[in-house]
């Protein structure tokens, strides 16, 4: 009686060939950096749309009505936030170029003689915001002439124009698509996966997911929240740059404290140029006060509560290393690979504080089976959950529906038939 023995590459040589599958990988998306930008960017949006969809579907709509109520939602925001905020943002930057002369004035009249008399320094010799101010305007001036240089060679050059074009009008389409037919297109990547290592992919991804959303879907949400309520209450003050203070203290806040921080100072400045009275500063030191009350005891708990947030220097190096290794496309990979960083060296911490080289039970019985358990995401309605049925709709012409996911060979195979 022969028995057929499977033959299965050295565990050394496979890390070998993942190895150099990664490195390929990397250099692909290098040097496709150029086309793959309005890719990215659709998948995230479509990312970000996607449990909006699943909750539509729950309610008894089809997928295809879900991914249409939601692709027009995101569109119609998308819309309406650049009509509203580029010219009022335009207005407070200009309106800051204004307030030049009048910040220099009162750094030149008020604050350094109250510093060099509380301090008994002389620091007017040291600085002149004179200098400062005219260096600014000119860099502005020249900023100007630089955008106008640029904006006017695109528009000599045709085909920058129609590439620049295509590539825009191109994010909703690849959006809609992605939206609808993203869970069939993970699933078919799902069946591609070596089956020793499939599982783990699997939760790896999921908890990946849970680490990206409980940051942008939360932390982005909280720093819009309070942009919104640090522009309302300062411009109900009266400060006149209220709106701008307001939305740069919100965007920064994803660093704790340090939006309220860089927005208090920027504040309490512009309050004592304009105004000059204590009254007002107590105003504007207020409505921060009330925005940090209702980011503690409100915004995050409700918008973020116990998911999993990526670490603010995390976020800030990942930014800034993206962006130097591949441009735009690397700020827009940024947080997602970040987040897949963090799962799988929690995943490594975990099994190597469960392995015998860390000093664990030497049987080895009870550390491989708390092995098997890491990672152990949070609860939650986890994307991609690729073992629920595919809803009925266009998918990759899979035989058995769109969303199956093939089941191994071993369980396909028929059962032995007894004699």
């Amino acid at each position: 009686m022969s028995t057929l023995v499977r033959s299965h590459p050295p565990q050394d040589h496979r890390r070998w060939q993942w190895l150099a599958l990664a490195v390929a990988f990397g250099v692909l998306v290098w040097l496709l950096a150029p086309i793959l930008t309005p890719f990215v960017i659709a998948a995230l949006l479509a990312w970000l749309g996607e449990p909006l969809v699943r909750r539509i579907e729950r309610g008894g709509r089809t997928r295809t009505t879900g991914v249409v109520l939601v692709f027009c939602l995101m569109t119609s925001v998308i819309v309406l936030a650049v009509l509203l905020l580029v010219p009022l943002i335009e207005g407070q930057v200009s309106k800051l170029i204004d307030w030049l002369p009048r910040l220099g004035a009162w750094f030149t009249g008020t604050a350094l003689p109250w510093a060099e008399r509380r301090f008994d320094l002389d620091l007017a010799g040291y600085f002149d915001p004179s200098q400062l101010i005219e260096l600014l305007k000119q860099h502005w001036q020249e900023a100007g002439g630089v955008a106008a240089t640029v904006f006017g060679g695109v528009s000599k050059s045709g085909l920058a124009v129609l590439g620049w074009m295509a590539n825009l009008a191109l994010i909703p389409v690849v959006t809609f698509y992605f939206m609808r037919d993203g869970a069939a297109m993970l699933a078919r990547v799902r069946e591609l996966l070596p089956r020793p290592i499939e599982p783990v992919v699997v939760q790896l991804t999921q908890e990946s997911d849970q680490v990206l959303g409980g940051f942008i879907r939360g932390q982005f949400s909280v720093m819009i929240s309070l942009g919104v309520i640090y522009a309302t209450g300062l411009t109900l003050v009266g400060l006149e740059l209220g709106i701008l203070i307001g939305i740069v203290a919100g965007l920064v806040s994803f660093v704790p404290y340090l939006g309220a921080m860089i927005g208090v100072a920027a504040a309490v400045i512009a309050t004592l140029v304009q105004h000059g009275d204590l009254l007002h500063l107590a105003l504007v030191l207020g409505v921060f006060g009330l925005g940090q009350l209702l980011e503690s005891f409100w915004l995050t708990p409700w918008l973020v509560g116990d998911k999993i947030g990526l670490h603010p220097v995390a976020v800030i190096f990942a930014i800034m290393a993206g962006g130097q290794l591949f441009g735009f496309l690397g700020v827009l990979l940024a947080l997602p690979v970040a987040a897949v960083l963090v799962v799988v060296l929690r995943y490594v911490h975990g099994r190597y504080t469960h392995s015998r080289l860390y000093g664990a039970d030497e049987s080895g019985s009870e550390a491989a089976a708390a092995a098997r358990q890491i990672p152990v995401g949070a609860e939650g309605d986890a994307y991609p959950n690729i073992d629920e049925p595919m809803p009925e709709g266009p998918g990759f012409g899979l035989a058995d529906g769109p969303g199956h996911v093939a089941d191994p060979p071993e369980a396909r195979r028929d059962p032995p038939v007894s004699p």
